[in-house]
């Protein structure tokens, strides 16, 4: 049973400057919530129960969303606003926990997994990439949810991945598998390559930034030597986890929005404003403005 996640937050958010500057990136609001929290909102979703943060100094806005505020509840309480309280008061439900720790220098993803080692123990677990949002809709496979059951019934590494245009094949890493797994799916995968050129690439499946691990992948991080960027990579302990079990990646069900650039972060922003009671039919009119 997989019941722990790990989401590393210590990255510096460049991409996202200056909104970033004294803000954390995963803080930036979707609407009305901060997108952390939809990411957190989809590992509970899927039964996790222990969420790990891997952070560093001055993310501590991060934990403290998470936290009770007394004085906001309180007050909101006081003057009758049960709808808003309802809303910003057990974000975490209360068999859900949260713990945070710091990756001390920045390593690459690798090493900021590695942080998570003793909180993980000899568990399998998630690892959940915060600049990604993973939206499903109602009647949609809950991906995440999928990729677990999928670990469980295989016995096999998953990693999630979405068809991409030619075009943007080199912007990526691509699996190698001999079969296209149906959305919802998994299937075997022989590799994956680095940003290949579309000639070159063995497919037009992109890693979108969501695994499920067996514990072991933690003691091949801690022996895996610095690669590019002279970084701890996650996918070199993977290649070496690839020759001793299977692995498979898992075809997406549902649409994903790359929070870590502006142009996906603004594209998240009007898919959530479009489902949001409140904010739907002035995003629909604004849409239908623009493109008159």
């Amino acid at each position: 049973m997989v019941r722990k996640a790990v989401i590393p937050v210590a990255g510096l958010g460049t991409r996202v400057l200056p909104a970033s500057k004294a803000i954390p990136k995963e803080m930036l609001p979707v609407v009305d919530k901060p997108a952390i929290q939809l990411v957190v909102e989809e590992a509970v979703r899927a039964g996790i129960k222990e969420i790990i943060l891997i952070t560093r100094s001055g993310k501590e806005a991060i934990e403290n969303h998470f936290d009770k505020h007394y004085e906001i509840e309180a007050e909101l309480a006081r003057k009758g606003k049960t709808a808003i309280l309802e809303s910003v008061k057990d974000i975490l439900p209360s068999d859900v926990t949260l713990m945070a720790i710091r990756q001390p220098d920045a390593k690459g993803l690798g090493h900021a997994v590695l942080c998570a080692a003793a909180a993980v123990g000899t568990e399998p677990f998630a690892v959940l990439l915060p600049d990604v949002l993973v939206d499903c809709d109602e009647g949609v496979t809950h991906d995440l949810s999928q990729m677990i059951k999928n670990f469980t019934a295989e016995n096999a590494t998953q990693v999630m991945v979405e068809r991409v245009a030619d075009e943007d094949i080199s912007k990526y890493g691509i699996a190698d598998c001999s079969a296209v797994p149906a959305a919802g799916t998994s299937a075997a995968v022989a590799g994956f390559v680095e940003k290949p050129t579309a000639e070159e690439a063995p497919s037009n499946l992109a890693v979108v930034g969501r695994y499920v691990f067996p514990a072991r992948i933690m003691d091949l991080l801690q022996d895996t030597q610095p690669g590019a960027g002279d970084e701890i990579q996650l996918t070199d302990a993977m290649d070496t986890l690839l020759n001793e079990q299977a692995m498979s990646v898992y075809r997406m069900s549902g649409k994903t929005f790359d929070c870590g650039n502006k142009a996906g972060y603004v594209e998240a922003v009007l898919n959530y404003a479009l489902k949001h009671p409140e904010t739907k039919e002035q995003t629909h009119a604004l849409i239908k403005q623009l493109s008159v």
